[in-house]
């Protein structure tokens, strides 16, 4: 019942509660019982005596079939929700029940979103992309090496797909535009150390945010709507999630070695010098790539030392 309401209201126009109902076959009362739940997902909605209800800026909602018509890939189930505590947790706790398949979830809001180092990622409802893919793994966790950034890389040729160009990796999980951060990538595994594993493969995309719905961001960001306004949210959708399956094949296949180089030359930290931070220590020194696991290599005054990746902070000697 809500997202035929959302349906009918995602144009931005006005549209009446005697019409809404008619459209949904329902009550104005039942229809006034689902715009309070728009209010509970926090989707701003003006009301108007003798004009109605509508929603104060156009969206475009999920849509399994114009997605799916731009996926090539082998994808056996895609699933999208209007609302959800976390996909990547939402996919974690169904993974056991579904070994050996390509498991996709689209969410229109977050309302527990995550990135990495326990950060929240703001996820405002129908603005960007919320995607966890589950894939499982033979071989073991030490199959897994260089995975994030292979994501990085399909990421980065998705949207040199859209248009989009100029899209830059910072090792390890994060994707930039413009100097500022467009798009984080969150791996979790479960399963068998050394045996089969599963992993859930979060991607969170800004797509169209105001600066209202980022206030809480604390580093300097960017959209996709900023970069190339016309694009459609589920021709995103669709085309990340098809290079996001073609990277899992190759990888599968291969590794990440044969996008060590590829990687590296899309490196905004490429011959800069950055400083490492952990928890217990700074190093400082000059990147130099990444090597076949996708442990960045680090030049420093005592030579050139392997970094894996953990909870670390990479930031550039200012």
């Amino acid at each position: 019942m809500l997202k035929k309401l959302l349906r009918h209201l995602s144009d931005g126009h006005f549209h009446s509660g005697e019409a809404l109902g008619e459209a949904m076959g329902v009550s104005r009362a039942a229809v006034w019982k689902q715009l309070k739940k728009l209010e509970e997902l926090e989707v701003p909605f003006s009301s108007v005596k003798g004009k109605g209800y509508r929603l104060h800026d156009p969206i475009e909602l999920l849509d399994e079939d114009a997605i799916r018509s731009v996926v090539s890939q082998r994808l056996d189930c895609l699933e999208l929700l209007l609302e959800v505590n976390s996909t990547n947790t939402y996919l974690f706790e169904r993974a056991s029940d579904h070994m050996g398949k390509r498991y996709a979830v689209l969410a229109e809001k977050q309302s527990s979103g995550r990135g990495r180092r326990g950060r929240q990622w703001i996820s405002p409802f129908g603005r960007n992309i919320y995607l966890s893919l589950l894939v499982s793994f033979s071989g073991g966790m030490s199959a897994l090496e260089g995975l994030s950034l292979t994501v990085g890389v399909a990421v980065e040729k998705a949207l040199s797909r859209l248009g989009i160009d100029g899209v830059g990796l910072k090792w390890p999980n994060d994707v930039y535009a413009d100097g500022r951060k467009l798009a984080g990538i969150l791996l979790e595994v479960t399963g068998e150390y050394n045996s089969h594993c599963q992993v859930v493969i979060g991607i969170g995309l800004n797509l169209s945010m105001s600066e209202a719905e980022a206030r809480d961001i604390d580093q300097p960001w960017v959209d996709l709507k900023s970069l190339k306004p016309d694009l459609s949210r589920n021709q995103v959708a669709g085309v990340l999630l098809d290079e996001l399956l073609s990277s899992i094949d190759t990888f599968q296949r291969e590794g990440f070695a044969p996008l060590q180089e590829y990687w590296s030359q899309k490196d905004i930290y490429h011959d800069k010098d950055v400083v490492i931070s952990s928890p217990t220590q700074q190093i400082s020194g000059t990147v130099k790539g990444v090597n076949r696991k996708g442990e960045l290599m680090l030049r420093t005054e005592r030579g050139m030392e392997i970094i894996s990746a953990g909870e670390l902070s990479v930031r550039p000697v200012s």
